[in-house]
């Protein structure tokens, strides 16, 4: 039996409601890392291995804990080199230095501009130098998301093929070796899926919303937690009200019931295969596509989604190709949906290779295209969750099923936690009235002396 513990916020085989994952932000912040991290746990799931979630907990105190029960640590990252993710980063580092386990980071990437400027350094440069270091004392190889990634570690001192190498993103080896891109007749009546991102550029934004009219049998895929919390109880808004971004349940697409918020992977997949299209500018929305055999279309914004876009030859159009005459029908009479198999092999050998420098068993060991896969066995015994609709969609008895099930567990969890804030500032508040009363004291006694003394 070999035990494993994964950086991951849910096991595939967990089956959480809408409120726990809602409470314990079971996705992450974005419910796209659930695609890499299920690839990374059907990947890795062999007979006799068990793959245990961290949740997130990844307290340097925790280090003993983890030497005692698991064999392995396995990280798989999305774009991590950021300057908001550098305080986890740190804690990683510290904990990781304790271990004396492998640890493997699978899949890691840089977050920057869509032309990255790398010889001028970013804020966080130190600390992921000493996280890669800490890292590669506990395994042989790092495995980057692309090209731009690697020149930023190579620039950093570590060594390309050596130190790390560019394997994409594990989610594209969700299945193995092969993908398998459907021929569909794209008309305007067609279903089709979308995404996208309030962080894209406004000429996206625009054309997304267009698109969207374009086609009106259409459906409204997020993936922010903020989303997935409008959906499910209606409230509170995500933004400011936007022409070209729903962020409030009174928007169409959540008033016409045309969005679907989904809590798990197979779900998700079964549902963009009914679509003939799926297009926007989410990556692992998708890639969730590309795994379903459904068209895609990726409107990259920057780096990160850039490099992975050119590694793994997912069909796309940039940013800047994009102006206000665009229409997605024209774009999809001119791309080639089928571009996603030209490195899809190599890259899964790559892929393999990687596994195996690094010591890790996977279902591929024996046989390429393995006949018994352990998760998928597991799987087929779950009744999973089905994805969530708009509130506006339920009827009455769903609604107040959903806000009695929700609102008192959040009651439950924060006013505990705020209590608990009040009972540390009344605390301090205490202390310093103490503090100021010993000082009144001792002035008042210091006064009474002089007095005493003239």
């Amino acid at each position: 039996m070999k035990n494993i513990l994964i950086r991951a916020g849910i096991s595939p085989l967990d089956n959480f409601d809408a409120s726990y994952m809602l409470l314990n932000n079971s996705i992450g912040g974005n419910v796209g890392n659930l695609i890499y991290q299920y690839s990374v746990f059907r990947t890795l799931m062999t007979e006799g291995t068990t793959i245990t979630p961290d949740y997130y907990n990844y307290d340097p105190k925790r280090a003993d804990e983890i030497n005692k029960n698991y064999d392995c640590y396995i990280i798989p990252l999305a774009d991590a080199f950021r300057k908001d993710f550098v305080p986890t980063l740190r804690k990683y580092t510290k904990l990781i230095k304790k271990l004396n386990i492998p640890v493997v980071v699978i899949g890691v990437g840089l977050r920057a501009p869509f032309e990255p400027k790398l010889n001028e350094g970013f804020p966080f440069d130190e600390d992921v130098k000493a996280f890669v270091s800490a890292v590669l004392e506990k395994s042989n190889m790092i495995g980057v998301r692309g090209e731009i990634t690697a020149k930023y570690l190579s620039r950093l001192g570590f060594r390309e093929g050596i130190d790390h190498t560019v394997i994409g993103c594990p989610s594209m080896y969700a299945f193995g070796r092969e993908l398998n891109i459907r021929e569909t007749n794209i008309t305007p009546d067609s279903m089709v899926t979308v995404n996208s991102s309030k962080l894209s550029p406004k000429n996206v934004l625009d054309f997304i919303t267009r698109s969207m009219k374009e086609f009106p049998n259409h459906y409204f895929i997020p993936q922010w937690r903020k989303e997935m919390e409008l959906t499910y109880t209606g409230s509170p808004t995500i933004g400011k009200a936007a022409n070209n971004y729903p962020v409030k349940m009174s928007d169409p697409v959540y008033m016409e019931n045309r969005v679907r918020y989904f809590l798990n992977v197979p779900t998700w997949l079964d549902f963009i295969r009914q679509a003939d299209l799926s297009f926007g500018a989410r990556l692992h929305g998708n890639i969730a596509a590309v795994l379903a055999g459904t068209p895609s279309i990726l409107l990259p914004k920057d780096a990160r989604m850039r490099e992975l876009a050119e590694y793994h030859q997912l069909t796309h159009v940039m940013a800047h190709d994009i102006d206000e005459k665009t229409k997605l029908m024209d774009l999809v009479d001119k791309l080639d949906f089928q571009q996603v198999h030209k490195n899809q092999g190599s890259n899964f050998d790559h892929f393999v290779d990687f596994l195996n420098k690094n010591k890790l068993d996977h279902i591929y060991r024996e046989d390429i295209n393995p006949s018994s896969v352990p998760l998928d066995n597991e799987l087929a015994n779950i009744n999973l969750k089905q994805p969530i609709v708009p509130i506006s969609g339920c009827s009455l008895e769903e609604m107040v099923s959903r806000w009695e099930s929700y609102y008192p567990k959040v009651e439950a969890k924060y006013g505990q936690k705020q209590k608990k804030q009040l009972a540390e500032k009344n605390k301090i508040i205490n202390k310093q009235k103490a503090t100021l009363n010993r000082k009144s004291v001792r002035l008042a006694l210091k006064f009474a002396d002089k007095l005493s003394k003239h």
